[in-house]
């Protein structure tokens, strides 16, 4: 596998030879399963073949039990700079109702190893589980501030089709989100951290100045990006592709010098939703300008007549021309932003 993600790098070279490699990123599994010297050496391949700006930030997602102090020692001694570790609670019952692998004393001892080796530092915390009051979310942010982790993401829990999680739901065995429940801890989430200093620049994340997180907000601003591996994701500002996902197709493919993936160009409607969508979710909004300019008038008379009915909920603001959502619609994104999306090419 790891060949083959070495060979798919140097395949796809030609996409990317006019631009500068900005932020390398090993996540979408458990990357932290590899030997450093397998990540190493898929970042070598990066900077053999592909022009890389100095010193960029390079993130390694890993879980908490994959990261002993042996395994940290040598990972801060590689090209990584940057860990985003999977905690999501530091309570035992909540672990165990996720079904993840660590419990919490692991991932507090892991969280104090790695402050020794790493200046920057993610962390993701789940809310909105059933069964978890708001007492015991405060004491998971109060936990999690107590290590000065720069940045902290935090997700509410949803529930996908066809898991096992759903299936639970469906036969009764768990209780059902409560939306209201997640609402009222997501506020309770961006009240605290504020009160600490962090800034929050994206629905999901929370940043100390200087500690946002460059690969994401690359994603959030529409700039390109390359996905290497099964199920790997690609953008290049007018087509977006994937790859397969079973390995082996993949491996064999890659060996026989094919990228194995499937390619969709995007209409001018679908580039207008999608800046919709990821700049509702940022500090830095949406241009009024920007969508006149990039996608013509009907597009910018649209949005600004759709906007009028959140802006008088005061779910969005306009402010200089940029439309945000306000910190009473900020739970309500999602809903606010597939509403001022065009369904229909003008």
């Amino acid at each position: 596998m790891v060949q083959a993600l070495r060979q798919e790098i140097v395949l796809r070279k030609e996409e990317f030879q006019d631009q500068l490699v900005e932020t390398l990123y090993f996540g979408g599994g458990t990357p932290s399963l590899l030997e450093v010297e397998a990540l190493e050496g898929l970042i070598a391949t990066v900077y053999e073949h592909y022009t890389v700006k100095a010193h960029p930030e390079i993130t390694l997602e890993a879980n908490p039990d994959d990261l002993s102090d042996r395994v940290l020692r040598q990972l801060s001694k590689s090209s990584i700079n940057r860990l985003s570790i999977g905690i999501q609670s530091f309570f035992d019952e909540v672990l165990q109702w996720m079904h993840r692998a660590h419990n919490a004393q692991e991932a507090e001892k892991c969280l104090k190893t790695a402050k020794k080796y790493f200046p920057n530092i993610s962390i993701d915390l789940i809310y909105g589980i059933p069964g978890m009051d708001h007492t015991q979310w405060i004491r998971t942010i109060e936990k999690a501030l107590a290590f000065e982790i720069p940045h902290i993401s935090g997700y509410a829990l949803t529930v996908e089709p066809k898991t096992a999680l759903k299936a639970f739901i469906d036969k009764g065995i768990v209780q059902n989100v409560d939306d209201a429940q997640a609402q009222a801890q997501f506020h309770i989430l961006v009240e605290r951290l504020q009160q600490e200093g962090y800034i929050h620049y994206e629905i999901s994340n929370f940043g100390k100045p200087g500690f946002f997180s460059q690969n994401n907000t690359s994603y959030w601003q529409g700039k390109n990006y390359m996905g290497i591996g099964p199920s790997a994701h690609s953008f290049d500002g007018m087509q977006r592709s994937w790859n397969i996902k079973n390995n082996i197709h993949y491996i064999k493919a890659i060996e026989q010098g094919k990228i194995p993936r499937e390619t969709e160009r995007l209409t001018l409607t679908d580039r207008y939703n999608e800046y919709v969508m990821t700049g509702l979710r940022t500090l830095w909004g949406v241009s009024l300008e920007k969508i006149r300019i990039e996608f013509g008038k009907a597009y910018g008379d649209y949005i600004a007549q759709q906007a009028k009915k959140h802006v008088r909920a005061q779910l969005l603001s306009i402010d200089s021309g940029t439309l945000r959502v306000t910190k009473k619609g900020k739970f309500l994104v999602d809903g606010i932003a597939s509403d001022l999306f065009v369904l229909n090419e003008f």
